[in-house]
């Protein structure tokens, strides 16, 4: 079984073009490494749950830690070129982009192993600081840092790659709290036919293109609507969606698009910097309209 698994996620291909590719560090686990890594994915082990699948902190030998993605489904058209698609984005090397250490694919649904960084989400920093003011400088650091990331999965890849659900939750922070964008469980390939972007409409709301909800055509533009609410989470601290708020607050893109700017921006972090970060938000969201 584990070895029909193997092959129907092109675990054959990947393993031939890893052995022609010269200085690849990219894993293919087996399924006992990473039971023996994560403690039987023990529920103590786990770092958080997504749309996409349950995180876990796992221990390799050697002292290594990782961060082991167990994935809730495939979509069964990507199921053959699984494997091609592993390779591509372990070639990915950006700073600020967590970094792919490989996957195991001898089970049902693949799984995926990541670098570890240890200071949790961007959403986690901004909405539970129990008040406290994040410093003008590290939110600016962390805008400059995930919009370079983004900068080069859309065009300095060998194959372009749309993330398809940019948000704060899916921003980690290392130990000196610098961006690394992850969560690539929503991202393709980006095809050179248009045709081939149809898609069922994914990612999260209140991050949302309007364009890409009204088309369900996944683009670059679609990833820099997204940023654009990322930069408006790190300017206001608010959530970008809210249920209990009335019907014209309960988007925050919306909100600011619509002109309440003045009404939810902290009169305290007004300055140079603070008018860079909302340029590049009012730019970003403009991009998907």
């Amino acid at each position: 079984m584990k070895q029909n698994y193997f092959r129907q996620h092109g675990g054959l291909i990947l393993f031939e073009e890893m052995k022609e590719k010269q200085g690849v560090t990219f894993k293919i686990f087996s399924e006992e490494e990473l039971q023996q890594a994560t403690n039987k994915f023990s529920e103590q082990q786990v770092l958080g749950h997504g749309g996409h699948g349950t995180v876990y902190k796992g221990l390799l030998k050697g002292n290594v830690e990782v961060a082991v993605k167990r994935c809730i489904t495939v979509n069964e058209q990507h199921k053959k070129e699984f494997g091609k698609e592993m390779l591509i984005l372990s070639q990915i090397n950006h700073k600020n982009i967590l970094k792919l250490l490989g996957c195991c694919l001898e089970v049902e649904v693949p799984m995926l192993v990541y670098e570890f960084v240890p200071n949790g989400t961007l959403f986690h920093l901004i909405h539970s600081n129990h008040g406290r003011r994040i410093p003008l400088a590290t939110r600016l650091g962390i805008a400059h840092e995930s919009a370079d990331a983004l900068s080069y999965l859309h065009s300095s890849t060998s194959t372009p790659i749309l993330h398809g659900d940019v948000k704060s939750s899916n921003i980690l922070l290392d130990g000196d709290y610098k961006a690394k964008v992850s969560d690539f469980g929503a991202s393709i390939l980006a095809p050179t036919d248009e045709s081939q972007f149809v898609t069922l409409v994914q990612g999260t709301c209140g991050y949302l293109d309007p364009e890409y909800m009204q088309t369900c055509q996944l683009t670059d533009k679609s990833d820099v609507y997204s940023f654009g609410v990322v930069l408006l989470e790190l300017l206001t601290g608010k959530k970008p969606f809210s249920l209990d708020a009335s019907d014209q607050e309960k988007s925050l893109s919306m909100m600011f698009m619509f002109g309440q700017r003045s009404a939810m921006v902290n009169s305290t972090v007004v300055s140079a910097e603070y008018f860079s970060i909302e340029k590049e938000a009012v730019t970003s969201l403009r991009s998907g309209r």
